[in-house]
C-alpha cells in the first residue's frame, strides 16, 4: 500500500522547489523531477545526522516519518510507478558512487542497496574515467537523454550518489500530425511566433475557472496523464503560478470533469538544468551544505558536507506522446582530506504550466512552465 504522507510530502516539496526554480529564471523554460530530486535527497538523508537530518526532513516535508517510514514508502511508490502501465516506460533508477579510498559506512551502503536498489561502484575520483562512468551509467538509464550529469570531480570526493528517471508515453488518444500547423504563440514578451500547433477534438477532464483553463491527457491506459494548466488572457504566469499550492492544485485536479472540446497544444522539445543548492538552501537545507556544520556521520566517520546538487531534465511532446527524463547527482565531500455540457475550446497559445502526474496516487513525475516552446 501507498504511504499517503509521503506522497503528499513529494507533492508539498515538488510544488516548493518548482516555485524557487521558476522564480530565479521567470523568462525561461523550467521542467524539475520532484520525484527525481526526492529520491536522491531521501538517499542524502539516510546518511545525515543531527541538526542536519532535520534540516533536510524539513525541506522535503517529512519531518512525520520515520526512516524505516520513508525508505519502505520509496520503495513501494519506486516498484509501483514502474509497473503502473505496460504501455508506458516508466523507469527509475538509483545509483552510488563511493570514493575507493575513503570510509564509506558499510551498513550506509547495504542500506542504499536494499531499500533505494541502489547500483554501488567504487571509483577513482582522481581519475576523469569516474566522471566518466557516472555518466554512461546516466545516459544509459535515460536513453541518451541525459548524457551527463557531473563534470569534473575533485580527487576527493566521497561520494557521488544519484538518481534517473525515463518517461516515454503515447498519448491515449494520439493527435493526426495532418492537422498540425503553424499558428500564433504569444511570448511572455508580448511578441507573437509562428509556432507548430497540434489539434485534437474529443473528450477530456477539463476545468475553467476565472484565473484558468485545465485539460488532462491521458497516456496509454489513463493511470499517467498530461495536465496542462493556461493561465486566462489577463492573467500571467507568475500570477497563476502564486495559486500553485499542492492544496490548490489537488483541488483542481479533483474538480475536473469529462467534458467534449477541442484542444490545441504546442509541439515543443527542451532541456533544463539546474544547481539545486540555492534552492534548496531558501527550502531550508542550508547546513547540509556548510562546511565545517554539516553532519554525515550516518555514512562516515569524516567530517562531510554535500558539495553539489546538479539536475538535468528533458522533454519532448509531439503526435504521438511524451519523452522526458530526469537526473538528480548529489555530491558529499570531506570538508577536509588530504455530465454535458458546451464543448470548451482550449487553445494553449501562450506560457503555460503544465505536469506529468499519477493520477491515482497524485505523484508529480515532473512539472514544469513552458514559456517559449521553441
Amino acid at each position: 500500500t501507498m504511504n499517503q504522507d509521503l506522497t503528499q510530502a513529494q507533492l508539498d516539496f515538488g510544488f516548493a522547489l518548482f516555485e524557487q526554480l521558476r522564480q530565479s529564471t521567470p523568462d525561461e523554460n523550467v521542467l524539475v523531477s520532484p520525484t527525481s530530486v526526492a529520491l536522491a535527497l531521501a538517499m542524502a538523508y539516510n546518511g545525515a545526522s543531527g541538526e542536519t537530518q532535520t534540516a533536510i526532513a524539513d525541506a522535503l516535508k517529512i519531518q512525520g516519518l520515520d526512516m524505516d517510514q520513508l525508505n519502505a514508502g520509496n520503495q513501494a511508490l519506486t516498484q509501483y510507478l514502474s509497473q503502473i502501465d505496460p504501455e508506458v516506460a516508466l523507469e527509475i533508477a538509483n545509483s552510488l558512487w563511493v570514493n575507493e579510498d575513503l570510509p564509506v559506512r558499510a551498513d550506509y551502503i547495504e542500506r542504499m542497496q536494499a531499500d533505494y536498489s541502489a547500483e554501488v561502484a567504487a571509483l577513482n575520483f582522481g581519475l576523469p574515467a569516474a566522471a566518466d562512468r557516472i555518466n554512461d551509467w546516466v545516459k544509459a538509464q535515460t536513453r541518451d537523454r541525459i548524457p551527463t550529469i557531473v563534470d569534473d570531480l575533485p580527487a576527493d570526493q566521497l561520494l557521488v550518489l544519484v538518481n534517473a528517471i525515463y518517461f516515454k508515453g503515447s498519448w491515449s488518444e494520439a493527435f493526426d500530425p495532418a492537422q498540425t500547423r503553424d499558428r500564433p504563440f504569444t511570448l511572455a514578451t508580448g511578441d507573437t511566433i509562428q509556432h507548430p500547433l497540434m489539434a485534437q477534438a474529443g473528450n477530456y477532464l477539463h476545468l475553467e475557472n476565472d484565473q484558468f483553463q485545465a485539460v488532462s491527457l491521458p497516456y496509454g491506459s489513463g493511470s499517467l496523464s498530461f495536465e496542462v494548466i493556461l493561465p486566462a488572457p489577463d492573467t500571467d504566469l507568475a500570477e497563476l503560478s502564486a495559486q500553485l499550492t499542492p492544496e490548490n492544485w489537488e483541488t483542481w485536479m479533483s474538480q475536473m470533469r469529462s467534458r467534449p472540446g477541442e484542444i490545441q497544444l504546442p509541439k515543443f522539445q527542451f532541456e533544463y538544468e539546474a544547481d539545486l543548492i540555492p534552492a534548496l538552501e531558501a527550502l531550508g537545507m542550508g547546513i547540509a551544505f556548510t562546511e565545517g556544520q554539516a553532519d554525515f556521520s550516518g555514512l562516515t566517520e569524516l567530517e562531510a558536507f554535500i558539495n553539489q546538487v546538479r539536475h538535468k531534465t528533458f522533454i519532448e511532446v509531439n503526435e504521438e506522446g511524451t519523452e522526458a527524463a530526469a537526473s538528480t547527482a548529489i555530491g558529499i565531500m570531506p570538508t577536509s582530506i588530504q455530465m454535458p455540457q458546451e464543448p470548451f475550446a482550449m487553445v494553449v497559445d501562450r506560457p503555460f504550466v503544465a505536469a506529468i502526474r499519477d493520477r491515482n496516487t497524485g505523484t508529480l513525475l515532473f512539472v514544469g512552465a513552458i514559456v517559449d516552446p521553441r
